[in-house]
C-alpha cells in the first residue's frame, strides 16, 4: 500500500506540473482510500497514513466537488451548460462529451503501476481453437477466457472477467487497454465515460457501435490493494506480465474476426501491440501506421485524453486519426466529415 500511495503521490506532482489543476476524484473516494489503509493496518498507524495521504488531499481538494468540470460538462448557474466551441461546429460535428457526469469518478484516477504491485502470473497461455465458422469459434473463445482459472483469480468477488464485443465482420477493430469499474461489473469493454465517447467517435465515422469490434489488450482490471469488502478505488496500467498473459486472447480475437484496421487507443495499448518501452511517448506514435499480427495499426489518444479536457483542438487530433482509418478502410468521408472540430 505505502508503494500505491507513493505512486499516487508521484503522478499528482507530475499531472500538477504539466498545468492540470483538478484531477476526477471525489472527497468520497479520498476518504474510501483512507478507510482502507487504516483497515489494513488494523488502525495502528493511523498518523503514518494521515502523513502519506496530506499530500493526496490536498493536491485532490480542488477536485472534490467539481468532478463534473473535469468531465467537461459542468453546469453553470441556472442549469445552463457552457459552449464549447462555436455554433457552426457544434451543429456539423457528433458531440465528443461525456453523456453525463462522471459517475464513479475513483474510477478515472490513474496511479503508475510500482515494484511488486502486479501478481505473479504463470506463462502466457496457448490458445487453441476449435475449426468452424467465426461464430463457434468466438463462442470456443468466450467459453475460454471468461472461466480461465488465472482470470478468475485476478477479479475480486462480484466482478466479471471481459472479452471484447462488436461485430465478427468488423473492418475496425478498436483496442483499448484494461476494463475499469464500469466494465468489470457489466462484462463487457468500454461501457463507462470512456466508452461513451467511443461509440460517439463510431458514429462520427458514419457506422454503428455494432458494426465494429472492441477489445482491450487485458481481460481484467488490473489489482490494487483494498481492504476486505473495500471497492478498488483508481485504475493502475498493467504491468507488462499482465499484458503478456492476455495478449493471445487479444491475437485469437483478432484471427476470429479478421479486421482490416486495428485502431489502438492509448499508451497501454500501444505498449501490448507493439512492445512495452517502444515508444517513450504517445506522442511518438501516434497518427502513425504501425503493424501488428499481420495487420495495419493506427495510434491515437484514449477517450480520456477528451474526457480530462475536451476542447476542439483534442477532438480534432483524435478525429484525424480517424479519418485516416476511414480513408484506408475505404469509407465514404464527406466534406462535413473531413471538416469536424476545426477551429474557426
Amino acid at each position: 500500500m505505502r508503494a500505491v500511495l507513493s505512486a499516487l503521490t508521484d503522478e499528482l506532482k507530475r499531472l500538477k506540473s504539466t498545468g492540470v489543476r483538478t484531477v476526477p476524484v471525489s472527497a468520497e473516494s479520498v476518504a474510501a482510500l483512507r478507510s482502507a489503509i487504516v483497515r489494513r493496518s488494523g488502525g495502528a498507524q493511523r498518523s503514518e497514513v494521515r502523513g502519506q495521504t496530506s499530500e493526496v488531499r490536498g493536491q485532490t481538494s480542488e477536485a472534490r466537488g467539481q468532478t463534473s468540470e473535469v468531465g467537461g460538462q459542468r453546469p453553470e448557474a441556472g442549469g445552463r451548460k457552457p459552449e464549447e466551441g462555436n455554433q457552426n461546429s457544434k451543429r456539423s460535428a457528433p458531440s465528443l462529451s461525456a453523456a453525463e457526469p462522471l459517475r464513479t469518478p475513483h474510477s478515472a484516477l490513474r496511479i503508475p503501476a510500482a515494484a511488486g504491485v502486479g501478481p505473479a502470473l504463470p506463462p502466457p497461455p496457448v490458445v487453441e481453437l476449435p475449426a468452424g465458422d467465426k461464430a463457434a469459434r468466438w463462442a470456443a473463445l468466450r467459453e475460454l477466457v471468461l472461466n480461465h482459472p488465472v482470470c478468475l483469480a485476478q477479479v475480486r468477488p462480484g466482478k466479471k472477467v471481459v472479452l471484447g464485443v462488436g461485430s465478427l465482420e468488423a473492418q475496425i477493430m478498436f483496442v483499448g487497454e484494461a476494463p475499469g469499474a464500469d466494465e468489470e461489473i457489466q462484462g463487457e469493454p468500454f461501457v463507462g465515460p470512456a466508452g461513451q465517447l467511443l461509440t460517439k467517435m463510431i458514429q462520427g465515422m458514419g457506422l454503428k457501435r455494432e458494426e465494429v469490434y472492441i477489445g482491450n489488450i487485458m481481460n481484467w482490471r488490473p489489482p490494487m490493494p483494498a481492504g476486505p469488502g473495500a471497492e478498488q478505488v483508481g485504475n493502475r496500467p498493467p504491468t507488462a506480465a499482465e499484458m503478456a498473459f492476455c495478449l493471445p486472447f487479444l491475437r485469437a480475437q483478432i484471427d476470429i474476426v479478421q479486421p482490416a484496421v486495428l485502431v489502438a487507443l492509448g499508451k497501454t495499448a500501444v505498449d501490448g501491440l507493439l512492445g512495452p518501452g517502444r515508444f517513450k511517448t504517445l506522442g511518438e506514435a501516434r497518427g502513425l501506421w504501425h503493424e501488428f499480427a499481420g495487420r495495419p495499426v493506427m495510434v491515437t489518444y484514449h477517450p480520456s485524453y477528451i474526457l480530462r479536457e475536451p476542447t476542439n483542438r483534442k477532438k480534432r487530433l483524435i478525429w484525424e486519426d480517424l479519418l485516416k482509418v476511414m480513408d484506408r478502410v475505404g469509407l465514404s468521408v464527406s466534406e462535413k466529415q473531413r471538416a469536424y472540430f476545426l477551429e474557426r
